[in-house]
């Protein structure tokens, strides 16, 4: 930027203005900036502006020209195309091109700072023990790594080491509003650093933070506002009064409505409105929306909270030292309440209220409820909800984030090798559990919980149609493109995995799947320190999450051979044929189940609050008025396509073989 020291005549024109400062020789100016834009301005220090001559867009349809008016200035620099007015200090800052500030108290950075990179917020268990460093470039597998890999100390140790030096990086007693930036109507802003494009509107107070906004995915923080040693990424919002200590706010992410949350963490597409969170672990795409929900001490990832949903992380006796854990999926019913620790596996709901301690991590898909005061789990049911398919459908589709650089590593697969281990391992005690049981028995008791004897069979059946779904959709995506496929010979080239060896466990880091071989192989890089940078580890997670299509074939090689008894490398095109068609009526029964529930929602029980002046026919009208038909509804015509097309599937693969 071209700047020049003012001359006598200049200086003289800029108090005439209302001008003034500390010592004019310390204030350089843009040699084609109109001084006329430059008004009642005190300069303190060493002040350096840009070039003023044009117009800056402060709101929509708002345009004022460039310009400096009723501002103080300490050792701050101004680029082009800047609008500055009403603002009481600005201090230690870098002013982007086409940025705007108004009637703002104080915006200042007060000393060396790392601008809310380097705080350690205390997720999942406020007793402490599971601190977390958040930064501008946290993902949500950093954070997992960090926080749930405790018992692995020189891990921790290499983690915390690369991350600090990055902190260190971003330190400056310089704070920075960027290109196009626009702060409006605010209270103080104290050490934050703002990115491109931000739009900072009516805050009341942000102190020690990172806005990282970008022009593709721009930042709001809005309205009553108040954050303190915080981190937010591209693609977010924050208003309606929301009320932040120590936290970190990942891509993506909706909070408003006076949510509060301290020492919690929110990775992309995660929504908070009207509720409370306290050292809460939230993976993408959770959501409280209710004003008497309250979420404490847990992880959640995919999860929906109910209202007035709860838990209780202490006994009253060495604190609030306990957590809970709720995988992939999860729901909570209205009012439920949790006395961690718990833990509820993927795909599960929750309802009622439940005093004891269970363990259902090897239990997915399935309800568990409170009949009279006992903790009932009803294995395999929640297959078959609309929910769970309409959650699984609409994830990827709800993707707010923009912009390249996605940090969130996020497989969205219903059936993955995660949750069909678990599956597996599900089948396995059921039928433990019915083997050993009395026939007069009501009840089995399973760590926790209660499941009813008679049930047992059923749910081992439901976890089988799972795993057949599940190794006949692996089939399809091994075989892609099915329209080159030119016979048998074809088939068997593409279904070798010569790298299976075992039946391996598989695990979620926040949203990817990866097995346990390579992640133990990408923990000895971090512990070896071959990982130097977080870019390097960011780089590696990456490349390790595109080979998940690779590793999950693998996988499903070697479960067929333990379940089976198939290998892959010397298929027989019968027992291809059997696969494919076990899949086919797999899946077709199960979308039949999701059919059935979805026809609930309009039968004569859902048209009950219809039609209140009419008889059954005018019910039946004002239903259809306001929710359509099932033959309309795209989700069940959806459902009935998926059908067909699986049909048309089985047929040309039965032909190739």
């Amino acid at each position: 930027m071209e700047l020049k020291t003012l001359n006598s005549e200049e200086i003289k024109q800029l108090e005439h203005q209302g001008c003034r400062a500390e010592d004019w020789s310390n204030v350089l100016i843009h040699p084609e900036t109109d001084l006329a834009r430059i008004q009642f301005v005190t300069f303190r220090g060493n002040v350096a502006v840009g070039k003023l001559s044009g117009f800056v867009e402060v709101e929509a349809g708002r345009r004022e020209r460039s310009s400096l008016q009723h501002v103080t200035l300490d050792s701050t620099v101004i680029a082009d195309e800047v609008y500055l007015n009403d603002v009481g200090l600005i201090k230690n800052y870098a002013i982007g091109d086409g940025a705007a500030v108004e009637r703002v108290n104080v915006l200042s950075v007060t000393g060396k700072t790392a601008f809310g990179n380097g705080v350690k917020i205390e997720v999942l268990n406020e007793g402490g023990g599971r601190e977390m460093i958040i930064f501008d470039q946290l993902s949500a597998q950093i954070a997992y790594l960090q926080t749930m890999y405790r018992h692995e100390p020189q891990l921790i140790d290499a983690l915390q080491k690369t991350i600090e030096q990055y902190v260190e990086e971003q330190k400056s007693s310089m704070g920075v509003v960027g290109n196009h930036a626009r702060i409006l109507r605010c209270n103080q802003i104290v050490n934050v650093k703002i990115g491109a494009f931000a739009v900072i509107r009516g805050a009341q107070s942000l102190e020690n933070g990172t806005i990282q906004s970008e022009k593709a995915a721009p930042v709001l923080i809005g309205d009553g506002v108040i954050a303190r040693n915080f981190v937010v990424l591209s693609g977010s919002e924050l208003k309606d009064g929301a009320l932040l200590t120590d936290c970190f706010v990942g891509q993506g992410v909706r909070i408003g409505r006076q949510f509060s949350a301290e020492n919690s963490a929110f990775f992309a597409n995660c929504e908070g409105f009207h509720s409370e969170a306290v050292s809460v672990f939230a993976g993408p795409y959770s959501v409280t929306h209710h004003k008497s929900t309250l979420l404490i001490a847990g992880m959640f990832s995919f999860y929906n909270a109910g209202s007035g949903t709860n838990q209780s992380n202490h006994m009253y006796k060495l604190g609030p030292v306990h957590q809970g854990i709720l995988e992939r999926g999860a729901k909570t019913g209205s009012f439920s309440y949790l006395l961690w620790p718990a833990r509820v596996a993927p795909f599960t709901a929750v309802i009622g209220k439940h005093y004891t301690n269970f363990d259902a991590a090897n239990l997915p898909f399935s309800y568990i409820e409170e009949v009279a005061g006992r903790t009932l789990l009803t294995p395999g049911m929640n297959l078959f909800t609309v929910g769970t398919r309409r959650d699984s459908a609409k994830w990827p589709k709800r993707d707010r984030r923009k912009g390249e650089n996605k940090l969130d590593l996020i497989h969205f697969d219903l059936f993955s090798p995660f949750v069909v281990n678990r599956v597996r391992k599900g089948k396995q005690i059921l039928a433990e559990l019915h083997a050993a049981a009395n026939k007069k028995q009501d009840f089995v008791k399973f760590k926790g919980l209660y499941l009813k004897r008679l049930l047992l069979k059923r749910g081992i059946k439901y976890y089988q149609m799972a795993m057949d779904i599940f190794v006949g959709e692996q089939f399809l995506r091994r075989l892609q493109p099915i329209d080159e496929l030119k016979g048998w010979t074809d088939v068997a080239a593409r279904l070798k995995a010569p790298n299976t060896k075992k039946l391996e466990e598989w695990y979620d880091w926040f949203g990817m799947f990866i097995p346990q071989r390579a992640a133990e192989e990408l923990l000895d890089k971090i512990k070896s320190n071959q990982i130097k940078t977080v870019q390097d580890l960011l780089t590696q997670l990456r490349q390790y999450f595109e080979r998940y299509d690779e590793w999950a074939w693998n996988w499903t090689a070697a479960l067929l051979k333990e379940e089976w008894q198939i290998d892959v490398e010397t298929i027989e095109k019968d027992q291809f044929k059997q696969l494919i068609s076990n899949w086919k009526n797999q899946k077709i029964r199960f979308n039949n189940l999701i059919l059935s529930d979805a026809q609930k929602e309009f039968d004569s029980n859902s048209r009950i609050a219809y039609g209140i002046d009419g008889d059954e026919q005018i019910a039946l009208k004002d239903f259809e008025a306001v929710r359509g038909t099932l033959e309309e509804n795209g989700f069940y015509k959806e459902l009935l396509a998926e059908n067909e097309q699986m049909e048309k599937i089985a047929e040309r693969l039965t032909e190739l073989s």
